[in-house]
């Protein structure tokens, strides 16, 4: 009696009753069955690992993936034992990954995805080993998503693509399954319903319906998502951090594209005098620009071979500016102040340095752009005009006289970096009321000209200039009156009346005592495209206007589908910058087929993504399509603006103006709400008709009832719907819907024919009578 007593205690307690349960076959706890839906659960969770693998160049799948099959494994093998040793080895394993991942936290003070990835998938494994109940499965579909998710904002390339749209193609029928196995749907007691279980082939049509439908409301929402001008956090991509030397100063540029006599490793500064790789002299290097370096010879001839050097990812589109030029020498450039360079260093416990800004006044907007190099680079960081803060893996990096960054060592192939700048709007209004006189220290290094050709490029410049204002007062039109409307004419002048030789070794050498700004005016009536940027430059100069040429990357050519621009190294050029009173310097692009105004900010891109996006798909149309559809386009869109503008100016117009717009405003959003209830009633009676008999007769009783009240839950069945209608309808009712779900079930998974005359009299009587 003693030890029953003692039994019957036990029972007594909360856990003796859970455990006794357990023992029992808990409903909860109900075991799942279905070997279909487990190895397309295990499918995911592998394509989400795979596409980690992809995105990140990890090599997880080497042994999570042998690991997760060997774990699924065992858990359809053991899924009706408890498995309590399995469970407190799994708890065991799951804190030693913990320790692990914190471990790890160490060495990443910015970006932590990886590590966290890298923690979601031992998670996984372990947790793979113990999956008997549906819900279980449900955690492997929720971890196998969120490692797609991370995979996503990882990727830089299309090689995501083809595993999003393969995860997809498994998603779909998992859910699908695992929706029926919600409902118990595999568990028919009749055997008519038992013997026409749905298998995934009969449902292919159906399934690759979907997915088209579903990656075609994708693409449609990733092309018109907005964009908004913010990061919403702030924890940057930037690479594992980098130790160098304590002695670093600044002063070096490292550009294997130039070498000095004696060192082939590219390891210098190199003097600019067009010894290259290749061992040629006077020819360019065919990998690296020539233009990244303290001094740089403009009488090179050749081509550089294209590859693709870097990836950003940037809320606009810019100019990612590499250094700047101060001082002219006849064949090309150099940094008069190479040695006065400042050194920044960054906290211990971050990646952030923040660095010193110029004094200018203006609108600004604050971009954030994030830089992966793929292919090697000098020791000279890209970023977008005054760069204030930057996430870099060293812990110093240096800043020239020209606002040009530096890092100790060369950016190599994988470094990632994150850049934050404040970059100013290009104003022509503003730009063109400053004043003429410029600080001291402007006057002293960007007005250079060599004396030999100063006052004949002057001349020219003059003549140039005075051409252009007697023809407009001839036309009685406003003359070039300020600095930026003599530099867009300048700009444009070259641009319209001197060409680029097709061959680029068709132009002849400079002579010893020859000047490039000479004999491209003079002499050859043109020049390469860096060369007119270096005449434009030198031809302010000459009439007082302050300027220097500025070397960086184009835009690149931008990808919809990854967000990010892909720069090669044939998009690096020279522009020329030209300094503003008060607004600081602003660049102007001379060379043909180019834009005059470099990519800036604008007021409003909150869709810039759509504009790239139809630009990139106009690049494949022929071009009569393209200029109807711009047309079209332009119409809309000006009509558009027009409207807009107009109803938000109501608001600016008294008490009168701000009725007027509410009534307007309500009006819209109750015309709008009509068209939308008429387009969904539309849509709904295509929809029935295009259903079989039952199960529209099914679908608009759902919709009847659901008007009275009684709405269908998402997991109730058909036949525990009809149960519930009996305790809020009258009988009659009840019995009519009840007869109506149990035909539906019959012939939807029995494969019975309903006597749909019948159903369909007493349904029609039943709306009469209920009305």
């Amino acid at each position: 009696m003693f030890n029953l007593s003692r039994i019957n205690q036990v029972w007594l307690l909360p856990l003796g009753r859970y455990k006794w349960q357990n023992a029992q076959g808990s409903p909860a706890l109900e075991v799942e069955e279905a070997i279909s839906l487990r190895v397309l659960v295990l499918a995911l969770v592998i394509m989400g690992i795979v596409a980690t693998d992809i995105s990140a160049a990890t090599r997880f799948s080497l042994w999570a993936v042998p690991l997760s099959m060997v774990g699924a494994g065992w858990s359809y093998y053991r899924r009706h034992s408890t498995n309590v040793p399995v469970k407190f080895c799994i708890a065991i394993g799951m804190l030693i990954a913990l320790g692990a991942f914190f471990g790890r936290l160490l060495g990443e003070l910015n970006d932590t995805r990886l590590a966290l990835a890298e923690l979601l998938i031992q998670l996984q494994i372990l947790h793979s080993f113990d999956m008997p109940r549906r819900k279980d499965l449900g955690y492997s579909i929720v971890i196998g998503l969120i490692l797609l998710g991370v995979a996503a904002t990882l990727s830089q390339t299309l090689a995501f693509a083809p595993v999003l749209l393969l995860f997809l193609a498994i998603a779909l029928p998992t859910l699908g399954l695992n929706y029926r196995s919600q409902l118990g749907l595999n568990k028919a007691k009749t055997p008519s319903l038992k013997s026409k279980k749905p298998k995934l082939s009969s449902n292919l049509s159906v399934y690759f319906l979907l997915f088209t439908v579903v990656v075609a409301l994708g693409l449609t929402i990733f092309a018109v998502l907005p964009r908004f001008p913010g990061y919403q956090l702030r924890n940057f991509p930037v690479s594992g951090p980098i130790n160098v030397q304590d002695n670093f100063t600044g002063r070096s540029i490292i550009n294997p594209g130039y070498v000095r006599p004696g060192n082939a490793n590219g390891q210098g500064d190199g003097n600019g005098e067009g010894q290259s790789q290749t061992g040629q002299p006077g020819s360019l290097d065919q990998s690296f620009y020539y233009g990244f370096n303290s001094q740089i010879n403009q009488n090179l001839r050749g081509e550089m071979t294209p590859k693709v050097v870097m990836r950003v990812r940037s809320q606009i589109e810019g100019f990612w500016r590499v250094l700047a030029f101060d001082h002219y020498t006849g064949k090309g450039w150099e940094i008069s102040r190479n040695e006065e360079v400042s050194t920044h260093r960054r906290s211990p416990w971050s990646y952030q340095i923040r660095l010193p800004l110029p004094i200018f006044t203006g609108r600004t907007r604050e971009i954030v752009q994030t830089y992966t190099v793929v292919s090697d680079l000098p020791n000279l960081i890209p970023a977008m005009a005054h760069p204030k803060e930057i996430y870099f893996p060293t812990p110093i990096i240096a800043v020239d006289q020209e606002n040009g960054l530096r890092s100790p060592v060369s950016l190599s192939e994988g470094l990632t970096y994150t850049v934050i700048s404040e970059v100013p709007y290009r104003d022509r209004t503003l730009l063109g009321e400053t004043s003429t006189k410029y600080p001291p220290n402007i006057q002293k290094y960007y007005l250079q000209v060599p004396p030999e050709i100063n006052e004949k490029v002057r001349q020219r410049t003059e003549e140039i200039i005075a051409n252009y204002n007697q023809e407009r007062i001839s036309q009685s039109s406003k003359t070039l009156d300020s600095t930026y409307e003599k530099a867009l004419y300048l700009a444009q002048y070259l641009k319209q009346n001197y060409s680029i030789p097709e061959n680029p070794l068709g132009l002849p050498f400079l002579g010893e005592d020859e000047d490039l700004v000479e004999a491209f005016l003079f002499k050859h009536k043109g020049g390469y495209p860096d060369h007119f940027s270096t005449v434009l430059t030198v031809m302010l100069r000459s009439v007082g206007i302050p300027a220097r040429l500025v070397a960086g990357f184009g835009a690149g050519e931008f990808n919809p589908f990854t967000g990010m621009y892909v720069v090669r190294n044939t998009d690096a050029f020279a522009m020329t910058e030209v300094y503003f009173p008060r607004y600081g310097w602003f660049a102007f692009n001379p060379i043909p087929n180019q834009p005059l105004i470099p990519p800036s900010i604008e007021d409003i891109q909150t869709f810039s993504v759509l504009r790239q996006f139809w630009q990139w798909v106009a690049g494949w149309l022929p071009s009569p399509v393209t200029g109807f559809l711009n047309h079209v386009l332009g119409i809309i869109f000006s009509w558009l603006t027009r409207a807009i503008a107009w109803f938000l100016a109501l608001f600016s117009q008294g008490w009168l103006g701000i009725l007027t717009g509410l009534i307007v405003a309500t009006t819209t959003a109750f015309l709008g709400w009509l068209g939308w209830e008429q387009w969904q009633e539309w849509l709904k009676r295509r929809w029935l008709k295009k259903l079989p008999p039952m199960e529209n007769l099914y679908q608009q009783m759902l919709e009847w009832a659901s008007i009275k009240g009684l709405t269908k839950h998402p997991a109730q069945t058909p036949l525990e719907y009809a149960s519930g209608v009996h305790q809020h309808h009258p009988p009659a009712t009840a019995e009519v819907i009840d007869e109506i779900c149990q035909a539906y079930v019959g012939w939807r998974y029995g494969g019975h024919a309903p006597n749909l005359n019948q159903l369909r009299e007493r349904w029609q009587i039943l709306k009469k009578t209920a009305n």
